[in-house]
């Protein structure tokens, strides 16, 4: 039977935030810093970053490779509000497709990089701040061409250009690997950035992340895992992990002593998993900041061990 046309309206604009987004709304990502995307998924579904795992094989050297990382060593969640003063994360900011594109001048890969010019506001957040010594990641999200920028060791040059290390570009409307075999990006790994961040929009909004997500490590194995690209690693050791590995909370983790945000991360992390995408701290996991998010909530993460993890088998390993 139809709804009379006021009883539709009103039954429609009483559904909360929170279930417009999980019911995927068409609405646009916002635009600015660390901007909602209002559940539009990143990548295409059928991407390896949006495969559920829950039920992935074990792969055979997990206990070994989850040893060398650190078994008593706790998760780690590299975001949050602050951090010495600046952001504690990796930012990103949303721009419209008539965002005007700048030069960009690379100091270190630039046979590895994607040529610019590159659509970077003039006040995009830098990782770490303006004063940071860090990675000083800077990721751009074009949100009406569905192109993202990531660059690594990102500088401004007179207001007018910036300089990085390197840069890559990825057309979200494809699916990973979109590097060259043996290609590094703004991630030691040659994968994207962006995808795998924690993001407040997700946990706090939609209640939901559908997808893998990213952590470091502090030693990693000369090798590689699909969808990554690129290694990082002159170790031949096959109990160190490789770039692209994915780990997954365990299935009878409890997870229901934790606060509500940790408890949509957690979830994902058994669901998806996280995905070795950097040399960095061990089981470091990486989100964008935003002053909203409670940094004792996310702590409590750090109840997490590494033997509450255990590596998914490892298909079409490349160690050369």
């Amino acid at each position: 039977m139809n709804l009379p046309l006021y009883r539709f309206l009103t039954v429609t604009l009483a559904l909360s935030p929170i279930v417009a987004f999980a019911q995927g709304a068409a609405r646009q990502p916002d635009l600015g810093p660390n901007a909602s995307l209002h559940g539009k998924l990143v990548l295409p579904k059928d991407d390896a970053w949006n495969r559920d795992i829950s039920t992935s094989p074990v792969d055979p050297q997990s206990d070994a490779i989850i040893a060398s990382i650190g078994k008593g060593k706790p998760l780690h969640p590299d975001f949050g509000t602050t951090w010495q003063g600046n952001p504690n994360g990796i930012p990103y900011i949303v721009v419209s497709g008539t965002q005007a594109k700048v030069p960009v001048t690379f100091t270190d890969y630039g046979d590895e990089s994607d040529p610019g010019p590159y659509p970077i506001p003039p006040d995009a957040p830098v990782e770490g701040g303006l004063k940071s010594d860090g990675d000083r990641h800077v990721l751009v999200l074009d949100r009406d061409h569905w192109l993202l920028y990531e660059m690594w060791r990102v500088f401004p040059v007179d207001g007018k250009s910036w300089k990085s290390a390197n840069g890559a570009i990825f057309d979200l409307n494809k699916k990973t690997p979109q590097r060259h075999v043996g290609w590094t990006s703004a991630d030691a790994a040659g994968l994207p950035i962006f995808p795998g961040l924690v993001r407040y929009d997700e946990v706090m909004e939609g209640g939901a992340i559908n997808h893998a997500l990213r952590f470091t490590v502090k030693k990693s194995r000369h090798a590689y895992v699909p969808p990554a690209t690129h290694m990082a690693s002159n170790s031949a050791n096959a109990s160190l992990p490789p770039m692209g590995m994915r780990v997954r909370l365990k299935a009878n983790f409890d997870i229901s002593g934790f606060p509500a945000p940790a408890k949509v991360i957690l979830t994902a992390l058994k669901k998806y998993g996280m995905i070795v995408a950097d040399n960095g701290g061990d089981w470091f996991l990486s989100g964008a900041p935003d002053p909203r998010w409670n940094d004792d909530e996310l702590r409590t993460m750090g109840r997490i061990k590494g033997s509450d993890f255990e590596v998914i088998r490892m298909d079409g390993l490349i160690t050369r």
